[in-house]
């Protein structure tokens, strides 16, 4: 396999770990969560979901190291966590249920019904 090839599939999977980090790192969280399943998962589940969104953030960070020196490989890290981070943000505008295969053990029955505020929906 050629250098450029290589490097052209390391950077691919760098940009899929940013995306899958800020998904898991989005779904830790309350609103999105809400938006995502229709409830909060426990606290348990939320941790555990912010570890992984950090640990696809530095998995993106280290291939990016692989492929090029330092100071071009933080430059790409931030870009492509720039474009996951907006790429995350208009998934949950359009389709927050697509965010659901990144947590597929999360099932309707270990979410919370509550809104993020903590409070039971209306109806």
């Amino acid at each position: 396999m050629s250098e450029s090839l290589l490097s052209a599939w390391l950077l691919s999977a760098a940009m899929l770990a940013n995306l899958a980090g800020m998904g898991w790192l989005a779904l830790s969280m309350p609103v999105h969560a809400q938006q995502v399943w229709g409830g909060v998962p426990s606290a348990g589940i939320a941790r555990m979901l912010r570890w992984m969104g950090a640990a696809g953030l530095l998995v993106a960070l280290a291939l990016c190291l692989v492929v090029d020196h330092a100071s071009m490989a933080s430059l790409v890290w931030v870009m492509t966590l720039a474009a996951s981070a907006v790429a995350t943000a208009f998934l949950l505008s359009w389709q927050p249920r697509w965010l659901r295969a990144l947590a597929p053990w999360v099932r309707a029955g270990q979410v919370s019904r509550t809104n993020a505020a903590g409070t039971l929906p209306p109806g």
